[in-house]
Parts: C-alpha cells; structure tokens; sequence
C-alpha cells in the first residue's frame, strides 16, 4: 500500500473512534476521502482496508461503485445509438449534467442503501470521478431539483472517495481538474505528507 493511502486509511480509522452522535443532520455524515487522481488504482487496491477499519470499528460497510454507471445506464437506451451520433440531443449535455441519468443513477443508489444500510452502515461511494462532465458529486450526494441525492438515504456515514483536492479555507471541494469547485461542508479526511 502506498503511503499516501496508508495515510488515508489512518486517518479514516481515526475518525472512526469518535463516536456517532445520534440525530445529526445529513450533511454532518457526509465524509470525503480526498486523495490525488494519481492515486486512484492505489486506493481501489486498498478499498477493503478501510472496509476492515470500519469492521473493526464495530460498524457495517456498503461499498457502492458507480464507475460503470453510466455505460451502464447509456446501454439499457432504447435510442442509444443516437445518442452517439448527436450526443447534444441528451438532456443536460450543454451544462455538463446529463439529467435523466442523474435521476437514474440517484433513484438507483437510494434504493440499494435503503435496501443494504442501516444506522451503523459506512455507506462508501467509490468511482465518482467516472462521473466527471456527467454529473456533479454534489448532485449525487445533495441532488437538484430534479433530483433527489442520497445523503438524506444514509443513515449511518456516507463515505465519497474523491479523487481531487479539498480547500480548507472555504471548504470546496474539486473533482479532478475541474475549474470550479463545490463548497460543502463535509468533513474532509486527507493523506497528509
């Protein structure tokens, strides 16, 4: 395991000793692994050492991987291959957030953690940087108006491994080399050198 990443697992597994205070809003479960998109086969390698941290920690583990959603999603179109051909013809294609999938995805991820994860569950939401130019995290986890997120879903953690950075001094958040950031108020967990 690379440092960067035992690091990681570190300070996850630290954040784990502070006991769950019952009753707090959605967005204080909310937790971002932040790491550097250079080490993201680093950190798939390894996800299971933080599945056993959080076992170890007395607590259930879900790992949600949304990598292959949207193939998965653009297969299951009945108009796919025109969709290929004018991909400005899916909804949301000019803002960067392709809506219908996003309603999808998001519909589909409340069920499974509905359906899995109880209050004691680490709901962990890995390949978010699949979703890059199709649908923002922040999308996912809070929702838009279309919409609904997950974050409400969770009822123990909701765990986002982020590849990208975190900025302290105004908590955004930015997803690979995104030029604008997301300003949330989710606790960062960072592999520190």
């Amino acid at each position: 395991m690379s440092s960067k990443v035992a690091k990681l697992v570190s300070a996850y597994r630290q954040h784990l000793t502070v006991p769950w205070q019952p009753g707090l809003a959605a967005i204080q479960r909310v937790i971002f692994a932040v790491y550097d998109k250079a080490d993201e086969l680093r950190l798939r390698a390894n996800v299971e050492e933080f599945a056993l941290a959080t076992q170890q920690a007395g607590k259930q583990w879900l790992l949600v991987d949304v990598t292959n959603a949207f193939p998965e999603w653009m297969a299951a179109q009945e108009y796919r291959d025109a969709y290929f051909e004018s991909p400005e013809d899916l909804a949301g294609y000019q803002t960067g957030e392709l809506t219908e999938f996003l309603a999808d995805l998001n519909s589909k991820l409340r069920a499974r953690i509905e359906a899995d994860a109880g209050p004691d569950t680490v709901v962990a939401l890995l390949g978010v940087g699949a979703l890059f130019g199709l649908a923002r995290v922040s999308s996912v986890v809070e929702g838009t108006p279309s919409a609904r997120g997950i974050k409400e879903s969770v009822q123990g953690r909701l765990l986002v491994f982020f590849p990208g950075e975190h900025h302290p001094e105004n908590h955004t958040y930015r997803l690979l080399d995104a030029r604008d950031g997301w300003n949330y108020m989710a606790v960062p967990l960072l592999a520190q050198d």
